[in-house]
């Protein structure tokens, strides 16, 4: 099936400008992220599959205030940073969503941002290892005070893009950042097999169901199965 194959009558949406998640969205970036916090788990005396639940779409201290909530706060930013280099130094396994190196190309000279629950070493690792090219706009964690489900980072890619949030789409996998697009007052585009249950506006399984247009007056026309 070639790469922007849709549907005959797909979902249209406009936006003047998409922000775009990574793992689980741009990058497969699922092998990495079970090995790190399968290991996190073991050590901390916790269930496997239930810390698995937690941790897509969230920074790691976040994650831990959840799963530990009796742990100091400084703690779970000090082993946050350790997490951090551990996955940056960990690509192995790490490949592009079908249909992400064409969407992207799409996008040139259209508004978009990457706005990402890793720093810039992990984005910038993972995107090179899947063979993406970097959005120039980036909003990663040092650039916000709060993680996802906080809508913090997607209002922060509006607003340097120069976007209301109304005119932006979101593109994510996971709950804490499908409720975090939300929050912010964006439509949201849920991509793959996590996004279904958390309420986008409209679901594909991966990029190869989008379609992007420039249109008229800055527009840009989304067709999404």
């Amino acid at each position: 099936m070639p790469a922007t194959t849709v549907p005959a009558t797909p979902t249209v949406l406009t936006a003047r400008a998409l922000l775009l998640d990574m793992d689980g969205t741009l990058v497969n970036s699922d092998a990495v992220v079970e090995r790190i916090w399968r290991r996190w788990a073991e050590r901390h005396g916790l269930e496997g599959d239930e810390v698995m639940k937690v941790v897509h779409g969230r920074q790691g201290y976040a994650s831990m205030a959840l799963l530990l909530p009796d742990r100091p706060m400084e703690q779970n930013h000090a082993d946050n940073a350790r997490m951090l280099a551990e996955e940056t130094a960990d690509v192995e396994g790490v490949v592009p969503i079908p249909g992400a190196p064409e969407f992207l190309a799409s996008l040139r000279g259209l508004p978009h941002a990457l706005v990402t629950s890793a720093d810039v070493p992990l984005s910038t690792a993972r995107m090179a290892a899947a063979g993406l090219e970097l959005p120039e706009v980036r909003v990663t964690a040092e650039a916000v005070g709060a993680s996802k489900p906080d809508p913090e980072g997607f209002l922060k890619g509006a607003a340097e893009l120069g976007v209301a949030p109304a005119d932006c789409v979101v593109f994510e996998d996971s709950a804490a950042g499908i409720e975090a697009g939300r929050s912010a007052g964006m439509r949201v585009v849920g991509v793959g097999p996590r996004a279904g249950s958390h309420g986008p506006d409209v679901v594909v399984a991966d990029l190869r169901q989008v379609r992007v247009e420039a249109a008229a007056g800055g527009e840009i026309r989304l067709y999404v199965a």
